[in-house]
C-alpha cells in the first residue's frame, strides 16, 4: 500500500525529538497510519483532502462496520473520546507540516472535534473506598499478594498517581525519610508526590516482605544482596518466581527477569474482582481512587494550583474539570447553606 501522507516519518522523528513519551508516538503513528489508510481505501491523495473529507473520515470512525487497520480483528464503535483523540492526531500532524512550511489542503482548526456529553464521576462513600483499599488483604489467600495488592490501592488513594505510574513505581522513586516520590508521567513531566504516613509505614512493611520473598524465591545460589537488590520494580509479580528454575542457563538470571512487574491490566482485574466480592454497586477503577484522592482533597479546602502540581496536569482547566463534589458533601452543603432550610 502506497503512503498518503507526506513527511510521516519525518513527523515522527519531530515528535521523538521532542522527548514525546513512547506511548504518545504510538498513539500518534497508529491514529494517523489509520487516517492514511482511509484516505488509500477512498483512492483520494492527501492534496485533494477538504472538510468534507473530513467530515466523512468521522462518519467513517462512528460506523459500527468500520474498518480496522489490520482487517483481521473486530471493529468496535469508537467512543467521541477515541475519535476526538484520532482527530487530534491529525490535527497535530498539520500543524508541523506548517511549521514546516510544507504545503497543507486544510488547516488544523478545520479539522473539527466532536462534542463530549458531561460526565460526571459518582464518588462512593470515603468509608466504602477504605474498606476496598484495605481488602486485598483479606480476600487473597496469599500473604505477599494480599500486601502487595493493598498497598499499591493504598499509593494511588494516598497520592493521586495513576495507575501506570503506581505498576511502573521503581525503589530509586521513593523517599521513604521525607515521604516524597519523584513521577515521571504523561508528556514525560515531572513532579513529585507525597505520601501519608499511613501509607508510608505499608510501604515499608511491604519492602520487608518483598525482600524477604525475592530472597527465598530465589534459588540458593542467587539468594545474596546482589542479585535481590537488581530487581528495580516495587510491585513484582509472584508468577516471575515460579517458574525461575526454567529461567537459569548457564548459572546466570536473565536480565528480563529482574524488570518483572505487575500489569495495569492485571491490576484493573484485580480492582474489579475485589469490587464483586465487596459487593459493591458503584463503579470503581484504579482511576476512582485517583479521583477520589483530588475530589477529598478540594473538599478540606486543598489549593487548586496544588492539585494541578499533584496530579500532573498540564493546565488548571483540567484540574478543575476533573474534581467534582462527593454527592455526600454535596448534600451536606445543601443542608447546611441553603437560605430556607428552616
Amino acid at each position: 500500500m502506497s503512503q498518503k501522507l507526506p513527511f510521516l516519518d519525518d513527523f515522527f522523528l519531530f515528535l521523538t525529538t521532542s522527548n514525546y513519551s513512547k506511548a504518545t508516538i504510538q498513539n500518534y503513528e497508529r491514529d494517523l497510519m489509520h487516517f492514511d489508510t482511509f484516505l488509500f481505501q477512498n483512492n483520494w491523495e492527501f492534496s485533494e483532502v477538504t472538510k468534507k473529507t473530513l467530515t466523512i473520515y468521522t462518519s467513517d470512525l462512528l460506523a459500527e462496520d468500520r474498518e480496522t487497520l489490520t482487517k483481521h480483528t473486530q471493529a468496535h464503535p469508537l467512543s467521541p473520546k477515541t475519535i476526538n483523540r484520532m482527530l487530534t492526531s491529525i490535527r497535530s500532524y498539520l500543524n508541523y507540516l506548517i511549521d514546516m512550511d510544507y504545503p497543507v489542503p486544510v488547516m488544523p482548526q478545520q479539522v473539527k472535534l466532536m462534542k463530549l456529553g458531561k460526565k460526571v464521576m459518582h464518588l462512593p462513600l470515603l468509608e466504602t473506598l477504605i474498606q476496598f483499599i484495605e481488602s486485598p488483604q483479606h480476600l487473597e489467600s496469599n500473604e505477599f499478594i494480599g500486601l502487595r495488592n493493598r498497598v499499591i490501592l493504598e499509593l494511588i488513594f494516598a497520592s493521586g498517581m495513576r495507575i501506570s505510574e503506581a505498576t511502573q513505581l521503581t525503589l530509586n522513586q521513593v523517599n521513604g525519610e521525607e515521604g516524597k516520590v519523584y513521577i515521571k508521567g504523561k508528556g514525560n513531566k515531572e513532579r513529585f508526590i507525597y505520601l501519608t504516613p499511613r501509607s508510608l509505614d505499608l510501604l515499608d512493611h511491604y519492602l520487608d516482605l518483598r525482600r524477604a520473598y525475592i530472597k527465598s524465591a530465589l534459588p540458593s545460589s542467587f539468594q545474596d544482596d546482589r542479585f535481590v537488590d537488581k530487581f528495580v520494580y516495587i510491585f513484582v509479580t509472584k508468577k516471575t518466581f515460579d517458574g525461575i528454575a526454567d529461567q537459569i542457563t548457564n548459572q546466570t538470571l536473565p536480565d528480563s527477569l529482574f524488570k518483572s512487574r505487575i500489569s495495569e491490566n492485571y491490576l484493573q482485574s484485580k480492582i474489579k474482582s475485589y469490587r464483586l466480592l465487596l459487593g459493591i454497586t458503584e463503579p470503581l477503577s484504579a482511576h476512582t481512587l485517583r479521583h477520589g484522592f483530588a475530589t477529598y482533597l478540594a473538599e478540606s479546602g486543598a489549593n487548586p494550583a496544588a492539585l494541578k502540581v499533584l496530579l500532573g496536569h498540564e493546565s488548571l482547566e483540567t484540574t478543575t474539570k476533573y474534581v467534582h463534589a462527593s454527592d455526600t458533601y454535596a448534600e451536606t452543603t445543601h443542608n447546611t447553606f441553603h437560605p430556607l432550610k428552616k
